[in-house]
């Protein structure tokens, strides 16, 4: 027989949860010192850019000429900024630059994307696409100057390429002085950003394109829609959030565009080509009124900042439209 075996009662003890580990005082510290590597970009960005937008508005209510002490005069520069009708032929002018910087390349550039998409990429390949989309896009990256210096030879009166071209194939009477003469120099500084402007929205276009199945377009063309109706069906329904950037971006550069108009021709003859940046330079540096430049960059930078919080407005309300619609 084998022996009963004592029953011993054992007491039950509660399991506690894992305890978490312990960090050290020194790591949370560690752990939190992230907002130093943010350190040098606010300091930039508080002396490049909050501390001069300050002293530049604080100028537009003072009169100096950059030497002595401003001498506060109040709302004097805006009063005579509302006056002065050389600053609204200026943005007279900037609409034009948004015609030539906005409205033309943005236009070109679409069907380009969508002909280098859909057609040239298709029959030709991927690479012969890229290669003409590089080739678009090659003015952007020359520098303002020497594209400026280019253009200037160009169109010079007496001795320029075009003039030139045109006397050698019969058309001497075209012949113009295109940057000296009031009628032709402002259509031909557009000309010129026309073809500086137009590889911007090609390449993003192409870019925003790269998302779009390529059956898409194949089914469209089975079902007999031709180029133009797949081109409004698809491309421009499917990337219509950066037709919003294009045009936001392109139009704040065409409002504060300078160097080309700098280096063909100083705002001249006369105003014919004058924009406002120009026009606040000329104030700060040649006419050294330095509180009514300040005045006409403030005012540029208020037209700048109302535009793009319209645009943003408007992508807002065209994207919840979009999704009501779906």
């Amino acid at each position: 027989m084998t022996a009963a075996v004592p029953f011993v009662r054992r007491s039950r003890t509660p399991r506690l949860p894992p305890e978490e580990p312990l960090i050290p005082q020194r790591g949370r510290a560690r752990s939190g010192s992230y907002w130093l590597y943010l350190l040098p970009g606010l300091v930039l960005l508080l002396v490049v850019v909050i501390i001069p937008l300050v002293w530049n508005f604080y100028l537009t209510f003072t009169e100096w000429r950059g030497i002595r002490p401003p001498i506060w005069i109040g709302l004097e520069n805006w009063a005579a900024l509302m006056q002065d009708q050389k600053f609204w032929t200026s943005f007279g002018n900037s609409i034009w630059m948004i015609v030539a910087m906005v409205v033309v390349p943005t236009v070109i550039g679409l069907i380009l994307a969508a002909v280098l998409f859909d057609l040239v990429g298709r029959k030709f390949g991927g690479r012969f696409a890229s290669f003409l989309r590089a080739t678009y896009y090659l003015p952007q990256i020359l520098p303002v100057a020497v594209a400026g210096i280019v253009i200037g030879w160009i169109l010079r009166p007496q001795d320029g390429a075009l003039n030139t071209i045109l006397e050698n194939i019969g058309l001497g009477f075209l012949a113009h002085n295109w940057l000296g003469s009031p009628d032709t120099a402002l259509p031909s500084i557009m000309v010129v950003l026309i073809w500086v402007q137009i590889g911007y929205p090609v390449v993003i276009f192409m870019a925003a394109l790269q998302r779009v199945d390529p059956e898409l377009y194949e089914a469209a063309e089975l079902d007999g829609a031709n180029w133009f109706q797949r081109f409004r069906a698809i491309t421009v329904s499917i990337i219509r959030p950066e037709i919003y950037v294009v045009t936001l971006t392109t139009t704040i550069a065409a409002l504060k565009v300078f160097g080309p108009v700098y280096v063909l021709t100083r705002g001249g003859p006369g105003t014919s080509t004058i924009v406002p940046a120009y026009y606040a330079y000329s104030e700060f540096f040649q006419a050294q009124q330095v509180g009514y430049g300040a005045t006409i960059a403030t005012a540029l930078t208020l037209v700048i900042g109302v535009i793009a919080v319209v645009f943003i407005r408007a992508q807002t309300a065209s994207e919840r439209k979009e999704r009501a619609g779906l």
